[in-house]
C-alpha cells in the first residue's frame, strides 16, 4: 500500500520494482482542461536499465512491430488466436503474426512478451555484435605531484577492474595536448597538439595519421603484430588496415584491448611527470581542457564510429588556454561568480559554453560518453562543461583531492559488474552504452517532453505535443551511457477534448522502447508498457486525488523548476512554487472558505508542501554559499537520479540514536537536535554524524573504552556502522563528516534544519538556536493555510 509517500490504494513503490517507472498521478484527468487544474505535471520518472524483480533473462530474438504505430507488441495487445492477428492497444490497427508466431501461439502457449506480468521485457538483438566498448582516459598533468601520484594509482587500479577485451587509449593535457600510442611498445611514443588551437575532426587524423577502422585492404604486417590477432577476432572488430595515403586505422596504434597494452599503459603512467612548462608566480598553469577533450572525440571519431566508448576525463583545476577556457592565467582575473553571470560581466562564460555545446553534439552523434572527475578546491568549469556530460549520459564526480575517497571508490564503482548469477548478465559492467529511448502513446494524450540526461534526436510524430517541458518537440531521445540509476523525467499533455467523453472501459496505454549497446557488444531493446486509468466525472476529484504519488511529484516539480533555473531568475522560479503549491492545496484540500483553521490534507498530500519547503531552501535553488560549478553539480545529480535519491537530496534524512531505545527516524527540525543524543544526517552528498555535547564529552573522557559502559561504546558505533551501509550503495560516494555539537562542522547539519528555534523566535520546545532570517516551517504552512482557504 501508498510506499514512498501517498497513493492510499496504490502500490507505488510495487510499480518501479516491476516496470521501473512512478507517476505523479496514476489515475489522470481525461480532459485536457481538468488535466491542467490539478497543477501538479503529469508525468513519470523512468529508469530504462534498472534490474527488475521478475523480469525474464533477454529474449534471443527480435521484437514484432505493429505495422501502424511501431509499437512493440506486448501484453495489452488483444489477440485473435483463430485468424492469427493481434490488435495494437495504441492505434487499433490489426497486424498478423510472423510465421513462426502463428505456427505455435495458442491461449496456453504464449510468448514471454504477451504474458501478463511480463509488461517490461528485454530483447538481445539480431543485429551482428558491435565489439567490445572502448574507455579512453584523458588526464590533466596540471597537478601537485601528490595528487598526480594518487590518480596515477586509481588508474592503474582501474586496468584491473576492466574486462580484457576492453579497449583503452589514453591522451595527458596541460600546455599541451598528448595522444600516446600505445601500440609502439618499444619506447614511450606520442603525438602533441598545441593547447591553445582548435582542431576539427578531419585535421586531428591528419596529424595522427589514422583512418576510419576497416577501410582499404588488410594489412598482414599490423594483423600478424602481438595483440591484433585477438583484437581482429573479436566480433564486430576488424584487424589494423591501411587507408587511403598510408593512413593507418586508430585500433592498433592508439586504442589497443586491456590484456594487449596494459603493460605498456601502467609503464606510461608511471613515467607520467607534472606538466613541465614553467609557471610565473602570478600566473595559474596552463590547463587545454577544451583542446584535450576535443582531440579526444576527434580520434574516436576516427577509431570508433558510432560505436559505444566513454571518454573518462580527470582534471584538477579550471581550463585557462585555449577553446573552452573559463579563466585567463592572470590571477589577477578571477573565476566567474554567481553575480557575474547573472550581469553578462564573465568575460569567457559564453564562447565556453559554445564551444562545449558543439563538442557535445559531436560526441553524441557518435556515441561517445564524456565522464568527469574533478578535484579541485578551485572552480574546474563544470557549469560550462556539463553540457557535455548531460548531453551524454555521462558520470560527473567533483571532490578536493584524487586521494579522497569521494574519489577513489567513486571511480571503483563505475566498474562495477553485475552479479555472475544472473542469466545473461553476470559478469559484465552494470552500465550500457549508445542508448536511446522512444516513448510511444495512445491517442488521448501525447509527449511534453523529458529531463534529465538525454539529447534530442528531434523526431516528430503523432505523439508529440505542442506545449513543450525540457527537451520536447520530440518522442525520441539520445541517452548515451545508461547505469541502473539513470533516470528520465517524462512530462505529458493530456489533449481529449472534453466535449466527447471517454467510454468507462477506455484505458490510456504508454510504451517506453529503450536500444542501447550491452557491455558484450550485443544491441539490446528494452520494452516497458503501462496501461493506466482515466477518470472523467469533473464534479468527483477523489479518484484522482487518491492516486497522487507525492514522492515523485516533488522529483518532477523539482526537476521542472532545476531545469528552469538556466533561463530563469530565481526569484521568478520561486514564486512560481509557492503560485503552484496555493493552487494544489485550494483545489485538494479540505476547508471552509476564509477559516484556515479548518485546512486539512488527506494523507496522500500531506508530505507534499514540506518537500516543497525544502525546495525552496536546498542547494538546487539557493545560490548563497556555492559556487556556479557545485551549484551545476548538485542540479545535474538531481536530474539523473531515481525517486528514493532525490527526495533524500530534495528533504534529508535524520536518524536519532539515544540511550532511550533503537534508532529512530526524526524530524529536520532544530529541536532534534539534544545533548544526550547522535544524530545521523543523510543529504546524498554528504553523510553526517553529530554528536550531542554530552556525548562528545563522555567520548572525550574514554568511557568507550571502559568495560562497565559497553553500551556506550555501542551507541557510539551504531551510527558509524549505519553511516557506512548508507555510502556502500551509492554513486559518487558521499563525503562522510563526523563532527560535535557547537564545532565548525556542524554547519553541514545545521544548514539543512528546519528553524524552529532562531535568535529572536522559538516554535518549538527545546532544540539548538540556529542564526537565520528563514521562516520555519511552521510560518510556511501559517501563510499557505491563510492563501489557500481564500
Amino acid at each position: 500500500m501508498g510506499g514512498g509517500g501517498g497513493g492510499g490504494g496504490w502500490d507505488l513503490q510495487g510499480n518501479e520494482e516491476r516496470d521501473g517507472v512512478r507517476f505523479s498521478w496514476n489515475v489522470w484527468p481525461s480532459s485536457k482542461l481538468e488535466a491542467t487544474r490539478i497543477v501538479v505535471p503529469t508525468g513519470c520518472l523512468y529508469s530504462p536499465l534498472k534490474r527488475l524483480e521478475g523480469m525474464p533473462p533477454a529474449l534471443a530474438y527480435d521484437p514484432i512491430r505493429c505495422n501502424g504505430c511501431g509499437a512493440i507488441l506486448n501484453p495489452y495487445a488483444q489477440i485473435d488466436y483463430r485468424s492469427k492477428l493481434w490488435a495494437c492497444p495504441f492505434c487499433m490497427n490489426r497486424n498478423h503474426f510472423p510465421p513462426h508466431y502463428a505456427e505455435n501461439i495458442s491461449e496456453t502457449n504464449l510468448p514471454a512478451e504477451l504474458i501478463p506480468q511480463f509488461t517490461t521485457v528485454e530483447y538481445e538483438l539480431t543485429a551482428p555484435s558491435q565489439g567490445p566498448p572502448a574507455f579512453l582516459f584523458l588526464v590533466d598533468t596540471c597537478m601537485l605531484e601528490e595528487e598526480l601520484d594518487q590518480l596515477k594509482d586509481s588508474l592503474q587500479q582501474t586496468l584491473n577492474l576492466l574486462p580484457e577485451d576492453t579497449l583503452v587509449g589514453l591522451v595527458t593535457f596541460g600546455t599541451n595536448v598528448m595522444v600516446h600510442e600505445l601500440g609502439f611498445s618499444d619506447c614511450p611514443k606520442s603525438y602533441v597538439f598545441r593547447g591553445d588551437k582548435e582542431y576539427p575532426a578531419a585535421k586531428v587524423q591528419e596529424l595522427l595519421s589514422i583512418a576510419p577502422a576497416g577501410r582499404g585492404p588488410a594489412s598482414q604486417y599490423y594483423a600478424q603484430q602481438p595483440g591484433m590477432q585477438a583484437c581482429a577476432q573479436q566480433p564486430g572488430m576488424q584487424a589494423p588496415t591501411v587507408g587511403p595515403g598510408g593512413r593507418e586505422p586508430a585500433i592498433g596504434r592508439f586504442l589497443l584491448p586491456v590484456a594487449d597494452c596494459s603493460f605498456t599503459l601502467d609503464k606510461v603512467l608511471d613515467e607520467l611527470q607534472k606538466d613541465p612548462w614553467p609557471v610565473p608566480t602570478d600566473q595559474r598553469v596552463a590547463r587545454c581542457t577544451g583542446a584535450a577533450l576535443e582531440v579526444a572525440i576527434g580520434l574516436l571519431e576516427s577509431a570508433c564510429p558510432r560505436h559505444g566508448s566513454r571518454i573518462m576525463t580527470f582534471v584538477g583545476g579550471p581550463p585557462t588556454i585555449g577553446p573552452g577556457m573559463i579563466v585567463g592565467r592572470e590571477k589577477t582575473e578571477t573565476i566567474r561568480s554567481h553575480p557575474e553571470l547573472q550581469k553578462g560581466a564573465a568575460p569567457h562564460h559564453k564562447a565556453a559554453v559554445k564551444f562545449y555545446q558543439g563538442l557535445a553534439d559531436r560526441a553524441v552523434a557518435n556515441c561517445n560518453v564524456v565522464d568527469f572527475f574533478a578535484c579541485s578546491l578551485d572552480q574546474v568549469g563544470l557549469l560550462e562543461i556539463r553540457t557535455c556530460i548531460e548531453k551524454t549520459g555521462g558520470l560527473m564526480v567533483l571532490a578536493d583531492s584524487f586521494g579522497q575517497s569521494v574519489f577513489k571508490e567513486s571511480l571503483r564503482r563505475v566498474f562495477t559488474r553485475v552479479p555472475d548469477d544472473v542469466p545473461g548478465d553476470g559478469g559484465h559492467l552494470q552500465m550500457g552504452f549508445s542508448a536511446t529511448m522512444e516513448v510511444l502513446t495512445s491517442r488521448e494524450f501525447k509527449v511534453a517532453g523529458a529531463i534529465g540526461p538525454c539529447s534530442s534526436l528531434k523526431k516528430k510524430g503523432p505523439s508529440v505535443a505542442e506545449t513543450e517541458i525540457g527537451q520536447g518537440g520530440t518522442y525520441a531521445w539520445s541517452l548515451g551511457g545508461i547505469t541502473p540509476s539513470s533516470t528520465l523525467a517524462i512530462y505529458f499533455e493530456v489533449t481529449h477534448n472534453a466535449q466527447t467523453p471517454l467510454p468507462a472501459h477506455k484505458r490510456r496505454f504508454l510504451q517506453f522502447v529503450t536500444q542501447y549497446q550491452h557491455p558484450n557488444g550485443r544491441m539490446r531493446l528494452r520494452s516497458t508498457t503501462i496501461c493506466g486509468l482515466w477518470h472523467s466525472d469533473a464534479q468527483s476529484l477523489q479518484p484522482i486525488a487518491a492516486s497522487f504519488d507525492q514522492a515523485a511529484a516533488a522529483v518532477l516539480t523539482a526537476r521542472v523548476a532545476v531545469y528552469r533555473t538556466e533561463t530563469e531568475d530565481v526569484a521568478d522560479i520561486m514564486r512560481w512554487l509557492d503560485r503552484s503549491l496555493i493552487r494544489l492545496c485550494a483545489k485538494f484540500a479540505e476547508y471552509r472558505k476564509d477559516e484556515p483553521n479548518s485546512f486539512r490534507l488527506s494523507r496522500e498530500f500531506s508530505m507534499y508542501p514540506q518537500f516543497m519547503f525544502h525546495l525552496r531552501r536546498s542547494q538546487f535553488l539557493q545560490q548563497f554559499n556555492s559556487s556556479p560549478d557545485e551549484s551545476s553539480y548538485y542540479r545535474s545529480i538531481l536530474a539523473r537520479e531515481n525517486t528514493n535519491n532525490s527526495m533524500v537530496m530534495i528533504q534529508p534524512s535524520l536518524l536519532s540514536y539515544s540511550f532511550q531505545g533503537r534508532p529512530m527516524p526524526v524530524l529536520l527540525d532544530a529541536s532534534s537536535v539534544r545533548q544526550d543524543t547522535i544524530l545521523l544526517l543523510d543529504t546524498f552528498f554528504q553523510v553526517v554524524v553529530f554528536h550531542g555535547e554530552t556525548i562528545a564529552a563522555w567520548r572525550e573522557q574514554g568511557y568507550q573504552e571502559q568495560e562497565e559502559h559497553v553500551n556506550f561504546r555501542n551507541l557510539l558505533l551504531a551510527p558509524q556502522s549505519d553511516a557506512q551501509m548508507i555510502m556502500d550503495n551509492r554513486f559518487p560516494v558521499p563525503r562522510f563528516i563526523v563532527c560535535d555539537q557547537h564545532k565548525s562542522e556542524t554547519r553541514f547539519l545545521m544548514a539543512k534544519l528546519n528553524p524552529s528555534v532562531t535568535h529572536n523566535s522559538n516554535d518549538g520546545s527545546g532544540g539548538q538556536q540556529i542564526f537565520t532570517d528563514d521562516v520555519s516551517l511552521r510560518v510556511f504552512m501559517e501563510h499557505l493555510m491563510n492563501l489557500s482557504v481564500q
